[in-house]
């Protein structure tokens, strides 16, 4: 007899079925197979997923890798993506390692596997970067296949430390040598990103209804930047940007006028809108001596010119197309000529640049001043005056040398300070025993950045210290005071 809550097992001809409850709907299912165990099994398969919260179902089950990569391929048309064809690209590639899988047998363990065929694989061996891009489809993947019913759960995906930080400015001296070796309609598009710092694929597209001589401004359209965002550039207050835009118009006049067409493009090649120009550029900066750069690094250089400038950062975002500081602070890139600039500007302060004044600062060297003499040792040492005429001028009575050690002071400083004190100064102090009174055990041997030892400063009754404080260089004599 079937007990209520557990599901049952029926047939259907020859063969087996099994019925089962979740969330207050009835699924039915079959086993395929003639066999009843199977769909004991089944059923019990079923009824463990309920109980751990997860049922996964025969349409699960029945999904395949197919199945979901289709889902994206809807996903990204439906909102109009431009990485489409991207997202194709790295779709074939995870098709050759899950082509023929279920979607439930796409696992964690597979996926590192897959990570690892792709990154150690002579043949077609990946970049970090697209590796991560691949993994990101597939995991979108799995997303819209959770929202669509198709799959139960997304598997965790391990992700893959990408290590290619963008860097590389052009100097104007670099730039003016690459252009020497550019074509001359390459040479105004080039200007004109290294002015502006817009993309490449910005300034090719760039037509003649988008500058504004009257206003002096020049403009993207919302929806043709890679953000989606528009842009508005005041090229009038750059004179070398108007004069560059000037004479190109000039220069477009004049074709439309020799050929008796219209040229909508600022940018051209007689005529026609360019194209693609990465043999002309690779070989231009080989010919300059600066092999390995990129078209990208003038928009880096750009970004660097208006931090320079002191232009703020929010309207320098606007003005470069930027969305995130993020991606704003991870194009300012520091030349090395700033670097030096800096380093110049920190000698110059004297506590930074200077030298120690011709002071002996050897740890062993003591430093003498009238009656008292101050040691420097591992630590700090304080030394009661030995002079016997001084100590019975102070107490009546000769005291011995008696010596307390005191860390937390570096010998250097301990001497510098010393030695800084002239004699008349330390007469004086000594005659301040009112102040020496006053002091507390732990607010003698304390200063603003040094703290000492309250057991530095409890000593024999009748011994007298010299105290030297950091913070105001002063020496103080006096009786022992009570102990706090």
């Amino acid at each position: 007899m079937p007990i209520r809550g557990l599901g049952r097992i029926y047939r259907r001809g020859q063969v087996y079925w099994v019925q089962y409850s979740h969330r207050g709907r009835t699924w039915r299912e079959s086993s395929g197979s003639t066999a009843k165990r199977d769909a004991t099994r089944l059923l019990k398969r079923r009824l463990g997923e309920i109980g751990r919260g997860r049922l996964v179902g025969a349409d699960a089950e029945r999904t395949m890798f197919e199945d979901l990569a289709q889902l994206l391929f809807a996903d990204y048309e439906v909102n109009g993506r431009k990485s489409l064809a991207r997202a194709k690209q790295a779709t074939e590639h995870l098709r050759r390692h899950f082509g023929r899988c279920h979607a439930m047998d796409i696992t964690t363990d597979r996926v590192s596997a897959y990570i690892r065929d792709r990154l150690e694989d002579p043949e077609r061996r990946a970049k970090p970067a697209t590796v991560r891009n691949e993994l990101a489809a597939l995991g979108r993947m799995f997303t819209l296949g959770v929202r669509a019913g198709r799959v139960t759960n997304r598997p965790y995906f391990p992700s893959v430390e990408v290590r290619n930080t963008r860097s590389g400015f052009f100097e104007e001296a670099d730039l003016r040598a690459v252009l020497a070796y550019l074509p001359a309609h390459l040479r105004p598009a080039i200007e004109f990103a290294y002015l502006t710092g817009w993309r490449i694929g910005e300034v090719k597209s760039l037509t003649w209804r988008q500058v504004d001589f009257l206003g002096g401004m020049v403009r993207l359209e919302p929806g043709t930047t890679k953000n989606q965002d528009g842009r508005t550039f005041p090229f009038r207050a750059l004179p070398a940007l108007s004069l560059l835009l000037n004479s190109q118009r000039q220069l477009t006049s004049a074709l439309e006028q020799e050929t008796g067409q219209i040229v909508p493009w600022v940018f051209h090649n007689g005529g026609r809108p360019l194209r693609d120009f990465r043999d002309a550029w690779s070989r231009a900066c080989s010919l300059a001596c600066v092999p390995g750069r990129l078209v990208h690094d003038l928009r880096r250089t750009a970004v660097r010119n208006l931090e320079r400038a002191g232009v703020p950062r929010s309207v320098a975002m606007k003005l470069s197309g930027h969305r995130t500081e993020s991606i704003f602070r991870r194009y300012a890139i520091v030349a090395e000529a700033d670097l030096v600039e800096g380093v110049q500007k920190l000698a110059a302060l004297p506590q930074a640049g200077g030298r120690l004044v011709g002071r002996d600062v050897s740890p062993t060297a003591p430093v003498s001043e009238g009656s008292s003499t101050v040691v420097a040792q591992s630590g700090v040492s304080a030394v009661e005056p030995n002079n016997a005429e001084t100590d019975k001028s102070l107490s009546g009575k000769t005291a011995g040398s008696r010596t307390r050690t005191c860390t937390g002071f570096r010998p250097a400083d301990f001497k510098s300070a010393a030695s800084a004190i002239p004699p008349s100064r330390l007469q004086c102090v000594a005659r301040r025993a009112a102040l020496g009174r006053a002091l507390s055990a732990r607010a003698r041997w304390m200063s603003s950045r040094f703290a000492l030892r309250r057991s530095t400063s409890l000593v024999h009754p009748r011994s007298r210290l010299i105290a030297i404080d950091f913070s105001t260089a002063c020496v103080a004599s006096s009786q022992r005071p009570s102990p706090v």
